[in-house]
Formats: C-alpha cells, structure tokens, sequence
C-alpha cells in the first residue's frame, strides 16, 4: 500500500490532470491538506514536493502552491550503453515493479545530499515561508523541499529555531544602503523606511517574529538600525528620542507587514478573497452605519458613495512615512541646534 504522502499527491494530481485544479489556481494549502487527509504537516509538505519535482506545481510568494503551467514533453533520446556495461538504476528501458519505483521515490538523492549546504536549507525554508507563511515550516518539511532524508538539515542547523534566525538574517541583508548617501537627513531616513518595507513586502513573515521590545540580535537586522540612526545622528536629538524614531519608524513598516501574513492566513483559511470577505460582510456594516449610533463612521462611508473604500498597504505606508517624516521634521526644528527653540 503506498504512503499517505503519495496518496494524497496521487489525488492532487488527478484533479489536475482531469482539469479540477487549472494553471494558476491555488492548490490546497499544507494546513489544509493536513486536515483534510488527517496527515501531520511533515506529510502533507512532501506530498506538495513530489508534485513540484514533477513541475505540476509552484511556489507563488504571499499566494501560496498553485498549478504551474503545462509544459511541453521533449523526447530524450536513448544512448547506447557500452558494450558490456549494466543497465543504470533509473534507465527507462528496465522494467520496474511497483515496489522497486516507490523505494527509487521514497530514496533520497544521492547528489541531493551531497550537495546540501547551510545557504541550501535556509534559502529552501525561506521558500516555504514565503509562500506558505511561518507556522507552514518544519524541519522534516524543508527536507523534503530539498529531496534528502529528513535529518539531513540538522547537520547544518541546529534545529528550527535556529534555522528562523538564520533565515531572517539572511532575509534582512537582501537589500543593502548606498555607498555614499544622501546628504539630507529625511532623504536617508526614507530610504530606511522604503528599503524595509520592501524587503517585508519580499518575506512577511518577518513582521512575525518578534515584539519591539524584543529585537533579534542579527546583523542582517542591525544594518538597517544602523543606517537609521545614523541618518539622525548630529540633528540636536537627544538619544532617547533618536531611538525612539528609529523605533516609530520600524513599527511603522513592521506594523502594516504583519497584516499581509494575516491577511494571506485568512485567506487560505476561510477560502474567501478580500472582496469576498466584504461581498459576505458588507451588508452587515452597511447595517451599523445605518443604525444611527455612529454618525462619523456613517458619513465617511455615505461620503465614499459606489465608488467605495481601496484597501491598499502601499498607500498606507506611503502616508505614514510621510506624517512621521513630518513628525521628526517638527522634533529637529525645535531641537536646541537649530536655535529655534
């Protein structure tokens, strides 16, 4: 009898080969595969990776696992084997039983594990977490990403909360800062801002990991503090309140990113999409604002008309950073070296 992971990608590629799952739709998430088969998470992971060895799927970054494009099958031309040699393992031509297949794919590869690297298994979490969200990554699910035997990556990380930190470091140090910058202080602070937010925007689950009071010690991480603070230094600012902005400002991007991971969890939980959401909960609100009780929210929705409300975090940020840019341009005009104060 063949293992839950195999049965449960045989299914998955059933219905995309009868047309149930087209290109581009979302393929159940490992969550829910999990509580769908009754199947730990280890399982439900490699079942998602056999189908995207066999390029039926695909990651797709704050989406999730969707069908990949069809592609179109080459013919490999046969070479003929030296005179005496033995037939490979893999060759096409051997007949193999069923139980001979399922060990090949059950087996890990051999070139898989030994090419396996620390940048390997962290850059293979990163995918997974990219794509699926943090809660989505285990040890046993990374290596099945990879196609190595499920305690291959501990020779390289100690474990997952190891592996999170190194993760995250290397996700923070994607993006670097000019190598000579800009001579305006708010010029260099809004490059802070822009740059963390897109490297958030690449990985949202970053915005998960820790509180404010609680910064992870990573380099990746300090040299955007770094960079931060020294666009303050020399403005009259005492300390305090140096940090204090630097702080405001990454509340500011991490706050909004946390919304991204929750929003693409929702999603994948409930099935519904944004508008959906408010397609089911509209009228509900439509009734609050009615009610009489909330003159100020019922104007502002009134004052929207058809056109509505656009949700968008790219314009919320867009707006915050220029509001606490604002915010700091006051605190240095009024800092004692200014001489306005």
């Amino acid at each position: 009898m063949a293992p839950p992971y195999a049965r449960i990608a045989a299914e998955l590629r059933r219905r995309i080969a009868e047309g149930e799952l087209a290109p581009g739709d979302r393929v159940p998430s490992t969550r829910q595969v999990a509580a769908q088969w009754g199947v730990a998470l280890a399982t439900a992971t490699r079942a998602l990776a056999e189908l995207r060895r066999e390029g039926l799927v695909r990651a797709e970054p704050r989406v999730g696992t969707v069908v990949a494009e069809p592609r179109p099958a080459l013919p490999s031309p046969a070479l003929p084997a030296a005179p005496g040699a033995a037939t490979p393992p893999g060759d096409r031509t051997r007949p193999t039983s069923s139980r001979d297949a399922e060990a090949a794919r059950r087996r890990p590869a051999v070139g898989a594990e030994r090419e396996l690297t620390r940048e390997r298994v962290v850059r293979a979490a990163i995918e997974i977490a990219d794509a699926e969200g943090l809660t989505a990554l285990s040890m046993r699910g990374v290596a099945a990403r990879l196609g190595v035997a499920a305690m291959s990556p501990y020779r390289y990380v100690g474990g997952k909360d190891d592996l999170i930190l190194l993760m995250a470091d290397t996700a923070f140090g994607e993006l670097g800062y000019p190598t000579d910058p800009p001579e305006g202080w708010r010029e260099r602070l809004e490059i802070a801002g822009r740059t963390l937010w897109a490297i958030f925007r690449r990985h949202p689950w970053l915005a998960q990991l820790s509180p404010l009071g609680r910064p992870l010690p990573l380099p990746g991480l300090t040299a955007h503090a770094d960079w931060a603070l020294g666009a303050l230094d020399g403005l009259g600012l005492d300390p305090a309140t140096v940090l204090d902005v630097h702080i405001l400002l990454y509340s500011h991007v991490q706050g909004l990113a946390i919304n991204m991971e929750r929003e693409a969890q929702i999603a994948a939980a409930t099935g519904l999409s944004e508008d959906q959401w408010m397609d089911v909960h509209g009228p509900a609100l439509g009734a609050i604002a009615g009610s009489g009780r909330y003159p100020a929210f019922a104007k502002v929705i009134g004052d929207l008309g058809e056109a509505g409300y656009d949700f968008r975090l790219d314009d919320l940020f867009e707006l915050g950073m220029r509001l606490l840019l604002d915010g700091v341009t006051c605190l240095v005009e009024r800092s004692p070296a200014s001489g306005r104060e």
